[in-house]
């Protein structure tokens, strides 16, 4: 930020009772630049499988990368609703370029919510907000799945430095990204479920291509396999242990940009079949086509899953700073199950959209394509498997009480 852009936004700033109020109100424009760019590419980075850099490229002129680092380290002081609507908005546009978004800003969280009071993350998040990293994340390990609760690798200790060796199935964009933030047993004697989670920077590491990275949808996200090799300093390992940074940061975050992506992208299959429904009843004097029904299920799909993600994001930002409540049995299972039933309503959304368009949505080549949305968001179900969600949570359940009340 150069000194006449600092002063023009300190002028501003003082004119709302909001410090951050500047910055918020610019975040719908400069993520609107991003959607724009993206829009360009979007085919392309589909059908190559190819990360979408000129969507990134402008997210970083935009400083968004870099949204949600407080702003006394450079940022903008983002808010978890901010990060939501711009994921949503992207998610309109490129499926891909909103996941890899979506995906980046739950590694910074973590780093804002826990990486305060230690010199190296604090020096990370200036860095990131200056530099405007990319950070992916590797949590996906050997034949675990996306069981990250369990790790094989363990960090090895040799007095201030640390090591550490990963059979990394999927690294999100991993080849494009400046930095990876992972999971490992904290130690060679650790349990699997005694994580650390830890930062590195591409001076940090290395990546061996193990896996490739051809599939049905979100193909320009690049989720290829690597062998990941760090070697670094201790202080790159965070404060906190995983177990928290997952209950109070990670699953929550994750849940509610991974949702709102999956809702941008309902939204975007919904739009085309309205107007699709609006030329077919045009050109044949206002008669609706066989498929208006679908457009009408496919409206109130969207309304109930932008619903639950808003119900979500509210009951998140409340509970934001209560650790206790954050860690709490009722907390966990609802923010777990957000995951479940977005990702349902949303392919539910998609795939009244498609019948509400007919063979023109079902098509690759016309204005009304719906084929691009569906192949994406049929991914959403299967990101962190619904079934695992589902059986994890199930024994607790169990022990939550029903609500006597509509409010409780």
């Amino acid at each position: 930020m150069n000194v006449q852009e600092a002063g023009l936004r300190t002028a501003a700033a003082k004119k709302t009772d909001d410090p951050l109020a500047v910055h918020r109100s610019s975040f719908q424009q400069r993520t609107a630049a991003v959607a724009k760019a993206a829009a360009v590419e979007v085919e392309t980075v589909d059908r190559d499988a190819r990360f979408p850099q000129k969507a990134f490229e402008v997210a970083r002129q935009e400083r968004l990368l870099g949204a949600q680092i407080p702003v006394e380290f450079g940022g903008d002081g983002a808010s978890i609703g901010d990060i939501a609507e711009m994921c949503y908005t992207l998610g309109r546009t490129c499926s891909s370029t909103a996941m890899i978004f979506a995906m980046h800003q739950t590694k910074v969280a973590c780093l804002v919510r826990h990486g305060a009071g230690s010199h190296w993350h604090e020096n990370l998040m200036r860095r990131l907000a200056s530099e405007q990293l990319l950070l992916a994340s590797s949590t996906t390990e050997g034949q675990n799945g996306g069981n990250i609760r369990f790790s094989s690798a363990a960090v090895e200790h040799a007095g201030a430095e640390i090591s550490l060796v990963r059979n990394a199935t999927v690294i999100s964009y991993g080849a494009q990204a400046d930095g990876i933030v992972t999971i490992a047993r904290r130690d060679n004697d650790a349990a699997g479920s005694d994580q650390v989670l830890l930062a590195m920077t591409k001076e940090n590491y290395t990546l061996e291509p193990t896996l490739g990275w051809e599939t049905l949808g979100m193909r320009g996200t690049c989720s290829a396999g690597f062998e990941l090799k760090f070697k670094g300093s201790a202080e790159q390992i965070f404060p906190e242990a995983y177990e928290t940074i997952h209950a109070q940061t990670m699953t929550p975050v994750a849940h509610l940009c991974w949702s709102s992506v999956w809702a941008g992208i309902a939204a975007a299959a919904v739009e085309r079949a309205q107007l699709f429904i609006r030329k077919a009843a045009r050109g044949s004097g206002g008669q609706l086509p066989p498929g208006a029904a679908h457009f009408t299920a496919a409206k109130m799909t969207l309304t109930k899953l932008r619903a639950v993600i808003t119900s979500n994001l509210d009951t998140y930002a409340a509970r934001e700073r209560d650790e206790r409540a954050l860690s709490s049995l009722d907390f966990q299972s609802q923010i777990n199950l957000l995951k479940v039933q977005a990702s349902e309503l949303a392919v539910e959304t998609v795939t009244h959209a498609m019948r509400a368009c007919g063979l023109s949505g079902y098509r690759n080549d016309g204005e009304f394509s719906v084929g691009r949305h569906l192949r994406d968001v049929l991914s959403a179900p299967l990101m962190i498997n619904n079934d695992r969600i589902l059986a994890n949570i199930g024994t607790a359940s169990l022990m939550s009480a029903v609500p006597a009340t509509l409010r409780d």
